[in-house]
């Protein structure tokens, strides 16, 4: 990553200001802009979180906002009502109340002298969500908008559940958001009440898992917030980006086929980062491709992007298994639709010998799998980068059933989302099914190339599952995550079945035998074809603005150890990642954050399932120093979801507030 020090205009920062909302709160807001944009004024780009400015983003917003500023626009980054140091209370994700102060944001800007009245939102994640709701509001000035990693969909494509199971990311970014929603503003900008905001804010933060847990179906409060109920709405141009590591990847080509505005698509290998800090590896240069889509959409001027593919696809080559990549080789592709405008469907049906490209005998295979099955499928959302990749696969098909091909003959990229049609019946009225479709190495090593995971209640619907009727036959069609791999020649294929995915995915009420009729069941894959005179889109090497300068304290550390108990047989997953103790030298603020998981399951025992997640948050400068400890746990019943919390405040060594929860939610076909 390049760092560029000079721009076409020349940059000031306003370190703070607050926005004044038509309710009379503030919400505090850090400005980038030309120093000549009163006199020459420039269009607004909004990017509007909870992870606080001063400290949270801090860094990122350095690497990226003076650089877009200095290519003359004035970049507005505003913490959301009740974070940071913003006024008021924030009690859940992408509230109504979220999405208007966001309208009134906008409408603010649109008014200031330094603005042409054009204004674009930017966002990852969180940003990237809210960027789409609230382009779906249609605020007046609001004409483009870039979304990274990012959904259409809250229910089908979030941290809460996937396929109709129930995600213990559910669990863990509830207990991640426990921790940033309990610390305080900064003093240095909102004075002596800083005390009383932090207070009000410990006294009403939510646990929000339990309101999570409330809603396991795509209802009115997941339908809330997903764009994809009226796409039409939005009227915006969109840039939608995503990486193949990242968990919300399957949106992208969703949003470029569904939305009616100018829309284009880019997918690289990355987690869950911004494209030009990223990894795994390469990266490009996406503030140079903001610029072109900004300069298309908010100055008027032609950049050519509407001549640009629909999508810029990297397809990755396989790489060796392991829980850490720090860069995928591959190459660059262009389809004007999606996943390939040269796309051959191959079917392989299930057999009993492996996979085949014709249907084989008929015969009856039955799986019960471990409930330790998972262990090596890595986080569900790659965002820390610690070792969070899925691992070698081959324990984890030890406790599924496989199917191989033969070992190809040639190369082929696979692009797009491969179908399994299963003939399966069940034991139980409650069952899952996770599959993943795997590349074999020739000397057994074998790595994931993407997956899906089925509550089969939800075989119909997500709105209205249904139980299984044990004993009856069901075709069960499973979509897996949309891809883009070359898998290369003397490889095998191989489909793995297993009714359990843990920690990945929450185990159901009871042990299941699910049987799989081999011979009857299919994967149909979606192999691009190679395409005569094919030219490779090419991107600009990534560039940066100068990065904040960070004093050391303490180094982060990261770690991820499964062991198990030789007497008992249970199984300890531990995950801690430890951020470091650092000072940002602007303004004297220290920070230390520290997040730890434990996931305990016996392979008998889905009710064994325990996850717990401990989080500390300090801050301190100078003689002020404060510190909040966050507590989760979750476990399960046939019948509940029980779920506990605790919260303690330190100002100093004293603590000066203690809250805990204890709830119980009743079980829905989960």
């Amino acid at each position: 990553m390049k760092t560029i020090k000079k721009f076409p205009r020349k940059v000031r920062e306003i370190s703070n200001t607050f926005i004044t909302l038509p309710d009379g709160t503030q919400l505090a807001a850090r400005i980038w802009m030309p120093v000549d944009a009163e006199q020459k004024p420039v269009p607004a780009i909004l990017e509007y979180l909870p992870y606080r400015k001063r400290d949270g983003t801090h860094v990122r917003d350095a690497l990226t906002h003076p650089y877009i500023a200095g290519h003359g626009y004035a970049c507005v980054r505003v913490d959301m009502r009740g974070n940071g140091d913003s006024d008021g209370l924030m009690l859940d994700e992408y509230t109504q109340q979220e999405l208007d102060d966001a309208v009134d944001v906008i409408a603010w800007l649109v008014a200031q002298p330094w603005c042409t009245g054009k204004v674009g939102m930017m966002g990852i994640s969180w940003g990237g969500f809210n960027a789409l709701q609230v382009a779906a509001l249609q605020p007046p000035g609001l004409d483009a908008v870039i979304t990274l990693c990012s959904t259409d969909d809250r229910y089908t494509d979030d941290i809460h559940y996937k396929g109709g199971c129930l995600l213990n990311e559910n669990l863990g970014w509830s207990a991640t958001m426990f921790a940033y929603s309990s610390r305080p503003p900064d003093p240095a900008l909102v004075g002596d009440r800083w005390r009383a905001m932090w207070l009000e804010r410990l006294e009403n933060e939510p646990l929000l898992a339990i309101p999570w847990l409330e809603h396991p179906h795509r209802d009115a409060y997941w339908k809330h917030g997903s764009v994809n109920e009226d796409i039409g709405a939005i009227k915006a141009a969109v840039l939608a980006v995503g990486g193949w590591n990242d968990a919300y990847t399957n949106a992208v080509p969703r949003l470029v086929g569904s939305v009616r505005s100018p829309v284009k698509g880019i997918i690289g290998p990355w987690a869950h980062k911004y494209p030009h800090f990223a990894v795994p590896e390469p990266r490009i240069g996406f503030l140079q491709e903001a610029l072109r889509w900004w300069d298309q959409w908010l100055k008027g001027i032609d950049t050519g992007v509407e001549k640009d593919p629909a999508f810029r696809t990297y397809i990755m080559d396989v790489g060796r298994p392991g829980a850490s990549v720090a860069y995928i080789p591959g190459r660059w592709v262009s389809d004007q639709k999606w996943p390939s405008d040269s796309l051959d469907l191959q079917r392989h049906y299930l057999n009993a010998d492996g996979l085949g490209l014709t249907k084989g005998a008929r015969d009856k295979r039955v799986l019960s799998s471990p409930q330790t099955t998972g262990t090596d499928s890595g986080e569900y959302c790659i965002i820390w980068m610690g070792p969070e990749f899925p691992g070698d696969q081959r324990h984890d098909d030890s406790g599924s059933l496989t199917f191989d091909s033969a070992p190809l003959v040639k190369d082929i990229d696979l692009v797009g989302a491969a179908v399994l049609h299963l003939k399966v019946s069940t034991d139980k009225p409650v069952a899952q099914v996770a599959v993943r479709l795997n590349a074999v190495w020739p000397d057994g090593a074998v790595s994931r190339l993407s997956y899906a995971v089925l509550n089969l209640c939800h075989r119909d619907s997500h709105e209205n599952p249904q139980p299984m009727e044990p004993g009856k036959t069901y075709t069960i069609k499973v979509q897996l995550d949309d891809v883009a791999y070359t898998v290369p020649k003397g490889h095998k294929l191989r489909v793995s079945i297993s009714t359990s995915y843990w920690p990945l995915i929450w185990p159901t009420p009871e042990p299941v035998a699910l049987t799989v009729t081999a011979g009857a069941s299919f994967i149909d894959l979606p192999v691009r074809k190679p395409r005569r005179g094919e030219k490779a889109p090419v991107f600009a090497p990534a560039e940066a603005s100068p990065a904040v300068e960070l004093i050391q304290v303490a180094k982060p550390f990261n770690q991820r150890n499964v062991t198990i108990d030789q007497r008992t047989g249970e199984q300890r997953l531990v995950i801690v990642d430890d951020f470091g103790r650092s000072t940002i030298a602007e303004h004297g603020m220290t920070s230390w954050a520290c997040g730890r998981e434990t996931y305990t399951i016996h392979p008998d025992d889905p009710l064994s399932a325990r996850a717990e997640c401990h989080w500390s948050e300090e801050r301190s400068r100078g003689n002020w120093k404060v510190r909040t400890e966050t507590w989760s746990a979750m476990t399960a019943s046939k019948t509940h979801w029980h779920v506990t919390g605790r919260l303690e405040a330190y100002e100093g060594d004293v603590k000066i507030l203690t809250r805990e929860w204890d709830w119980k939610i009743k079980r829905k076909l989960v």
